[in-house]
């Protein structure tokens, strides 16, 4: 098994946590963890990170699945934490470009080895499904 960081390493980088998210930052962690535990923020950070600006309709038909509704939400809670950046351009009709923020490609970077983890064990994982099932 790989190991990215040792068991000495975790502790003290939970040690760090602990002191900077402290309980008056429940609210803060409750919401950028909704972000990362969210399947469609994620596909739109995916989305803006590998395929740079779109707009509000390019997103909507790169996700599928998702309601216009869901998108309009999951854009606003993005752009309020910051990690995307929503441009008006003062055009007949407006035009409305989406953007990843330098924050944004962070999380970006920070979710996508849990994206490769996930790919490198697809098929234990599927099997582990198969056998929990019989």
């Amino acid at each position: 098994m790989e190991r990215l960081m040792t068991d000495e390493e975790i502790v003290n980088a939970w040690d760090d946590i602990c002191k900077v998210l402290n309980k008056e930052q429940d609210q803060l962690k409750h919401d950028i963890l909704n972000h990362v535990g969210n399947k469609w923020s994620l596909f739109v950070i995916h989305a803006l990170g590998i395929d740079g600006k779109m707009r509000f309709t390019n997103l909507e038909n790169h996700i599928k699945g998702i309601s216009q509704r869901m998108l309009t939400k999951c854009l606003r809670e993005l752009e309020r934490d910051g990690l995307i950046l929503r441009t008006v351009h003062p055009e007949v009709p407006p035009k409305v470009e989406y953007e990843l923020t330098t924050l944004g490609r962070g999380l970006l970077v920070q979710v996508t080895p849990l994206w490769l983890w996930i790919a490198r064990n697809s098929n234990q994982l599927n099997q582990a499904r198969e056998n929990y099932t019989k």
